[in-house]
């Protein structure tokens, strides 16, 4: 097995609860029109800590292909409420990308 691995954080200076869980996936994101396949993930349980937060993500590189586009995608919840996504696309593994990405999240407002 290999390794995809890297740092979850968010800028704004806001305390995550204790409950929240950070979600971390590696996923093929290749066909524009069909949903990503998930190689791994890894879940997180803050516990009370706080960002940055490490992740590594165990994949089978035999089901890596070099003409597809991996990414990594993340998102902070507490007790079914997103609180942070990944806004922008972070590649990983295939066409130059690395395996190692720092992570930094967006706060999703709050529904009224």
């Amino acid at each position: 097995m290999e390794r995809v691995t890297g740092t979850v954080s968010y800028l704004q200076r806001i305390a995550l609860p204790p409950s929240a869980e950070v979600k971390v996936t590696l996923a093929d994101v290749s066909l524009a029109d069909a949903p990503a396949l998930v190689l791994g993930e890894q879940r997180i349980a803050t516990g009370g800590r706080q960002v940055p937060f490490e992740f590594e993500i165990a994949y089978d590189p035999a089901k890596i292909i070099p003409s597809h586009t991996y990414a990594v995608q993340a998102r902070i919840e507490d007790a079914g409420t997103l609180l942070f996504i990944n806004d922008r696309h972070y590649a990983v593994l295939t066409r130059g990308a690395p395996a190692r990405v720092e992570m930094v999240l967006r706060a999703v407002p709050a529904s009224p």
